[in-house]
């Protein structure tokens, strides 16, 4: 039995207050709520507290205002980078606004380890990362389980996302056989099991990498990023660069053929069909990025099968289409470009906020702790 303790936080006129009351879930209110629906849950981000193999262990979520708890929704579980934490991530990633607008929940889950920074944590990844840690894959699970007997959450629809280190550490999740999720975003971390060098070669460990399911992938990577080189190299955790993964990938989920790739002045798109399961895998290669997330910076046009109408949308929002289609019926033009002018600058990343907005000025955002050193 898995137990508990969620502090809702409830906006109101634009501050947020921690609203008295503790909600202690188990076995009984399980069996009470089937799933989670049925009972009404008000609106806002909650702050949530539960034990995991002796380790207390920290996430936030956000419930959207249409949220009523008689219709099942999608659930996306956002994974932060080495040396932050969830609310650092959450303003990063801003999945919570797409959450709002889209009518999903998404969950931030904080890492086990504590990070070089006050209040920042990292993932234990057993083979890249030094010392003992906690069994990160069996928080997760137990964060997905809570999530489904509080809210009434579509098992069919349960996404996820990583930045750097939050993506090692979800691709290893995938690799240990967990199949929770339908499609899985990376941003500057995918990864297809630990490093191994064979004839002088760095490649993943097949060993180490063996998924439960087929699962669409799909992934953010730049050209200009020193920390997870994109050609490989770097620290001991990285070594194979992102298009051996993304190969691996493509094999893993029984893909056929050949990548088929266009490119365009600022990125590269390479994407696989044919999948085992309806599965696609898709890669984003930009020529101007480096270790941060592809927000606001940048802007990406798609065109729906449908009505063949282009929007531009950022990186979050290109991956919550992925997701919806479980990777199938969006098309991803090559068209991806700065929204930044050359005098605009962007958030620092001593800013928490790694390029994910246009400023005129240098002001950071406001609603996001300085945390920097993100890998």
């Amino acid at each position: 039995m898995t137990t508990s303790t969620v502090i809702p936080l409830v906006r109101a006129r634009g501050v947020l207050r921690v609203v008295a009351g503790l909600f202690l879930l188990g076995a009984s209110s399980a069996a009470a709520q089937a799933a989670g629906c049925g009972t009404p849950i008000e609106p806002g981000q909650y702050s949530l507290t539960f034990q995991s193999g002796g380790v207390e262990r920290e996430a936030l979520y956000v419930v959207p205002s249409s949220y009523s708890g008689k219709k099942k929704v999608p659930l996306v579980l956002d994974f932060h980078g080495s040396n932050s934490n969830p609310k650092v991530q959450l303003g990063r990633s801003h999945w919570n606004e797409v959450a709002e607008r889209e009518g999903f929940v998404v969950m931030a889950l904080a890492g086990s380890l504590k990070g070089e920074l006050p209040g920042t944590h990292a993932w234990y990844v057993p083979g890249v990362t030094t010392g003992e840690g906690a069994d990160e894959s069996a928080a997760i699970r137990a964060a997905l389980e809570i999530a489904k007997e509080k809210l009434c959450i579509d098992a069919t629809k349960v996404y996820a996302s990583g930045y750097s280190g939050g993506g090692r550490m979800l691709s290893q999740y995938i690799c240990n056989g967990f199949g929770d999720f339908a499609a899985a975003g990376f941003v500057m971390g995918l990864r297809a099991g630990t490093p191994v060098e064979e004839n002088g070669v760095w490649q993943p460990r097949r060993e180490s990498c063996q998924p439960s399911r087929p699962v669409s992938i799909i992934a953010f990577s730049g050209k200009k990023d020193h920390v997870n080189p994109f050609e490989g190299g770097g620290k001991a955790y990285w070594r194979y660069g992102g298009e051996v993964a993304l190969n691996r990938w493509a094999e893993l989920n029984g893909c056929e053929g050949r990548a088929s790739l266009e490119t365009g002045e600022n990125a590269d798109v390479m994407s696989y069909a044919g999948c085992r399961a309806g599965t696609s895998v898709v890669s984003y290669v930009i020529a101007s990025a480096d270790h941060a997330w592809p927000a606001r910076t940048v802007r990406f046009r798609l065109a729906s099968n449908g009505d063949k109408a282009i929007r531009e949308v950022d990186a979050t929002d290109r991956m919550w289409e992925f997701f919806k289609a479980s990777g199938g019926e969006m098309i991803a033009t090559v068209a991806v470009e700065n929204a930044c002018g050359d005098k605009q600058k962007t958030a620092a990343i001593s800013d928490g906020g790694q390029g994910t907005h246009c400023t005129p000025s240098s002001k950071p955002d406001s609603n996001v702790p300085a945390v920097s050193g993100d890998l």
